[in-house]
């Protein structure tokens, strides 16, 4: 099928821009991502409804099938999701869920702790992404439901640590993908003073965006600063209500159906809610590295671990878990000789809890084939081409990065296209700033995939918490943005000064200031009616 070259065209962005903006106003994201697909199937074949339909069925097939084969990677995702929603569902059965949070109200006193909890956990769980918003969703959701935290502020927590700490470590999915592709950059400019464990260690501290996101969830949580959409989302869950019908709705408020429809056991201990997770998560672990071992296997290469995380099959690692982890969490519910057909009905409840949230995905995975196709990416990628001081390069790329993963929804796919063509712009410039302008296009990608909502990894911190999808994107994007003006300015005198120390303070100068301003507007906008 021959499709309009778009990638040196404005056009390029219209899909995505209709996708977002209709998503922003309308809230209706299903809608918005179709018409944003159709948009652009119509443009990319020059609008013959004929040849747009047949795209259209194209794009829907590579879905599920993919080079004659199931398409592995979106189908293992699905799998996860409806094995960790029926895992979900019989901790609350098995009464698990129920005495984790009796458990907690003796041990954290406090919602701040509450919060606190959800941060830590966060940090802790930095395997993968996917993996640490739903399992710390699943583990911290009765804890901050009980002291009243709302789920958009769950979400918020779940989504500003997962993706953060993952770009952070080398040993994670994120990590090890890095890694694969600044080894390939090091080697196109023969850069021999860094192997590409070096080089990502080293340019680990400059993502200033992936730090300070972290730091502006464990200051939030500890002085309970909610500012712009969040206070209203905090209040309601504070009087235990929601909003008018149809508007902002807080989930919690208003109590999920899905829930209500389990009855919870009162024989449930805390550890039939505890070792269910710790068994998905060393699982998951295990079986990340087993793959990655055995593809270097296949290549005749020795073990090592950081190779096994470069070579790991992520999908099937977390199906595997997963089964495990609900293996784990039937154990309790036979133990309490719950009856079969309770047990059945609460897998289904468990399954179908996710549905919504796969069918985001599916329409969010499609409109970043469209994307793909329309060349939004590349079109975007010539804006930092053209005489431009080097100096400026690692906050463009930072910005540009940004832009590029809010509008397309990836960040892995950003960094894909934005890390090669930062390594050319150094080598063709200032070869001293390459890890600096690498660190803004990891920076920049991280943020722009945070704000998107058509992102894969801010739906599942949604679905995670529970909470209304554009409820999530609304009430952390004042937080997001204040750390990328943070970001913003920590590049800025990075490329002046090339100096690391001097771009750090002048970050967390800017941070102080952006947190004294926060705090301002908190006392003016919100003042906690509960024990904090």
């Amino acid at each position: 099928m021959n499709l309009v070259d778009y990638s040196h065209s404005l056009v390029s962005i219209i899909p995505p821009i209709v996708a977002l903006g209709l998503a922003i106003l309308s809230r209706r994201v299903l809608v918005s991502l179709g018409a944003g697909i159709v948009l652009g199937a119509l443009y990319l074949n020059d609008f013959s409804f004929n040849h747009s339909a047949s795209y259209l069925g194209d794009t829907i097939q590579n879905l599920f099938i993919s080079d004659g084969g199931i398409n592995t990677w979106n189908m293992s995702i699905v799998l996860f999701l409806i094995i960790l929603g029926m895992t979900t569902a019989l901790l609350t059965l098995s009464g698990g869920t129920r005495a984790f949070a009796a458990w907690a109200q003796t041990k954290i006193k406090t919602k701040r702790g509450a919060k606190l909890l959800a941060a830590f956990l966060g940090v802790f769980i930095f395997v993968d992404d996917y993996f640490n918003s739903l399992a710390v969703g699943s583990i911290a959701r009765p804890v901050t439901d009980r002291y009243y935290v709302s789920r958009s502020k769950l979400a918020y927590i779940l989504d500003s640590t997962a993706a953060p700490m993952c770009v952070l470590m080398p040993a994670s999915s994120w990590g090890a993908y890095i890694i694969t592709l600044i080894g390939g950059i090091l080697v196109t400019h023969g850069v021999t003073e860094y192997t590409p464990l070096s080089a990502f260690l080293t340019l680990a501290p400059m993502n200033f965006y992936a730090i300070f996101a972290l730091a502006m969830v464990f200051v939030v949580s500890w002085f309970q600063w909610d500012i712009g959409p969040m206070k209203k989302h905090e209040m309601a869950a504070m009087h235990c209500r929601g909003f008018d019908e149809g508007s902002d709705v807080d989930e919690q408020a208003k109590d999920l159906t899905d829930e209500l429809e389990i009855v919870e056991s009162t024989k449930g201990k805390v550890g039939d809610l505890i070792w269910p997770i710790v068994i998905l998560i060393f699982a998951t672990f295990f079986f990340m590295v087993f793959t990655g071992y055995q593809a270097l296997a296949a290549d005749g290469k020795s073990f090592a671990l950081l190779g096994a995380f470069e070579n790991t099959d992520v999908g099937k690692s977390l199906c595997l878990g997963g089964l495990f982890g609900l293996i784990a969490a039937i154990i309790p519910v036979i133990r309490q000789r719950i009856a079969f057909n309770e047990i059945i009905r609460t897998l289904w409840i468990g399954a179908k809890s996710m549905f919504s949230a796969i069918l985001i995905l599916l329409f969010a995975w499609s409109i970043g084939s469209v994307i793909g196709d329309m060349k939004t990416g590349q079109y975007l990628s010539t804006l930092v081409q053209g005489n431009i001081n080097p100096m400026l390069l690692p906050m463009i790329l930072f910005l540009l990065s940004g832009v590029m993963a809010f509008s397309t929804g990836t960040s892995w796919g950003t960094f894909g296209i934005m890390l090669p063509i930062a390594g050319d712009l150094a080598g063709a410039t200032d070869i001293a700033l390459m890890l600096p302008m690498l660190a803004g296009v990891l920076a920049g990608s991280v943020f722009g995939d945070h704000c998107s909502p058509i992102s894969d990894t801010t739906i599942l911190s949604s679905t995670g918490a529970r909470c209304h999808h554009i409820d999530h994107v609304a009430t952390q994007l004042p937080y997001a943005i204040s750390v990328a003006f943070v970001s913003t300015i920590g590049f800025l005198v990075l490329g002046m000064t090339d100096s690391l120390p001097v771009a750090f303070i002048a970050a967390i100068v800017t941070f102080i200031v952006v947190c004294v301003l926060f705090a301002w507007l908190s006392r003016r906008t919100y003042a906690p009616a509960v024990k904090s």
